[in-house]
């Protein structure tokens, strides 16, 4: 099972089975308060979920503003660390197109506020694998499982 915390617009934690299906969910829209509600959101996540076999927690990386992203990263560490299991960091664009991914076909963009005058945009593009291997060479990743591939990051007001 995973404890997922991201924090990179609101605060949201979930409670993740193996096989992906949302055990436990809760979360807040607000993008400042995060310190008052995320130790109130991991314990009502683990109390409807039960806190017995998590083995991993992921840590939404952002982008985001900087100080709420701290947060969230700090309490999954704190909770890896006590549970002496391991971090996943994962960019919360990145998680955001993994949700989607089965739903469509075509090219699309996750699009974040990240404070004015600037928001931060990832085009996504799905290969027969779905993975742009061009992309892999570039940035030395391996060979995996079917994802979206971040064509690039790119700020919200270019093209």
């Amino acid at each position: 099972m995973i404890l997922a915390v991201d924090t990179s617009l609101g605060t949201a934690v979930a409670l993740i089975d193996p096989d992906g299906t949302s055990r436990a969910e809760a979360g807040t829209a607000d993008p400042l308060g995060h310190a008052e509600v995320i130790g109130d959101l991991v314990h009502d996540v683990l109390r409807e979920g039960g806190a017995d076999g998590i083995t991993h927690v992921v840590a939404g990386m952002g982008p985001g503003p900087f100080t709420g992203l701290r947060i969230g990263i700090a309490t999954a560490r704190a909770f890896a660390l006590g549970r002496g299991i391991p971090v996943v960091p994962v960019p919360s664009h990145t998680a955001a197109a993994l949700t989607i991914q089965s739903t469509v076909t075509e090219p699309f963009a996750v699009v974040t506020d990240a404070r004015p005058p600037r928001g931060r945009r990832h085009r996504v593009r799905r290969t027969g694998r779905g993975r742009d291997p061009a992309h892999d060479r570039r940035h030395g990743a391996r060979a995996g499982p079917p994802t979206p591939t971040i064509i690039s990051p790119v700020s919200a007001g270019s093209t």
